[in-house]
């Protein structure tokens, strides 16, 4: 859902939408040179004339780097969904190929040609609900290309724009929430005590996120977009629960704070809470939620 997606990811896709011709997601696949389009309109990538790969970025998923580069993250497990559940026998060899794709042009060292997309219904049901379809689909100018191909760790990095280029940890972490992709525990083990508060909040992010989704509510990140708060959750019927300020302490980093978002935030939302993720850094992190009356008592709370 749009809603999902980056503001500055969002201001692109709308321009690209408003100046070019209206034409259908297939036939949008079909005029970059996939002759076959129109007999695989479910496909997330094809193979166009000239050798060239195209592939679907859903836009829920884009994120922001350092110097404002675009990176995805890509699951190499193709018998599960994001955040969880199994892939029926259709979507699993959908995910292969695709990813057969993608690796084609990480080992020819070659980029492939984006299709930026939104969904009508929220990014985590894409697969599992039958009224999954596509709101916009626009093709990107900028080349991407597969940055990094990780299959311990069971992800690749696409990129955006020319190589040399690659997310820093706290990003990959980040990123790992947006896609409720769970966590290999590398990146954590690589954040010693001088992790970051950025780092150990990224941390934090994905640990929220996946304890929601564990209990079946939807989480949609908000981070940097102003309004005072990390996460809305989710019912399954799309009704808000909550608005959540996540915070997160560490051996490195013990100090929380609100920022004036979040303190404004708090007196604006009904729904707001603050989140502290104790150890975040740690293979058993603890959590514990705090209404807004209460922030003060929390553990190395500073005003």
């Amino acid at each position: 859902m749009e809603k999902e997606v980056d503001p500055q990811v969002l201001k692109i896709i709308d321009e690209k939408r408003l100046s070019g011709p209206r034409l259908s997601p297939v036939d949008i696949v079909a005029k970059m040179g996939v002759f076959d389009a129109r007999d695989k309109p479910f496909e997330y990538a094809w193979l166009a004339t000239g050798d060239i790969v195209i592939a679907t970025i859903w836009a829920e998923y884009i994120s922001m780097g350092a110097g404002g580069r675009w990176f995805m993250l890509e699951s190499l497990d193709t018998q599960h969904r994001a955040g969880g559940g199994a892939r029926n026998a259709n979507q699993t060899q959908r995910a292969k190929d695709r990813l057969e794709l993608l690796k084609k042009t990480f080992d020819a060292g070659r980029g492939f040609r984006a299709l930026l997309q939104t969904n009508r219904i929220a990014i985590a049901e894409v697969e599992s609900s039958k009224n999954s379809k596509v709101s916009t689909r626009v093709r990107d100018d900028d080349e991407w290309h597969v940055a990094a191909w990780e299959p311990d760790r069971q992800f690749a990095v696409l990129v955006r724009g020319p190589r040399g280029w690659m997310p820093t940890d706290a990003e990959l972490l980040a990123a790992r929430a947006r896609g409720s992709m769970p966590n290999d525990g590398d990146a954590a083990t690589s954040m010693s005590g001088t992790a970051s508060p950025d780092e150990v909040h990224a941390a934090a992010l994905l640990y929220v996120t996946r304890h929601f989704n564990g209990y079946g509510y939807k989480t949609e990140q908000v981070t940097g977009q102003g309004l005072g708060y990390d996460l809305d959750v989710l019912d399954k019927k799309g009704a808000t629960l909550l608005k959540v300020a996540v915070k997160g302490t560490s051996s490195a980093v013990t100090k929380i704070s609100l920022s004036e978002d979040e303190r404004a935030g708090s007196t604006r939302e009904a729904l707001w809470r603050m989140l502290v993720v104790s150890d975040a850094l740690t293979a058993s992190p603890t959590h514990k939620i705090y209404k807004p009356t209460e922030v003060t008592n929390a553990p190395g709370f500073e005003a």
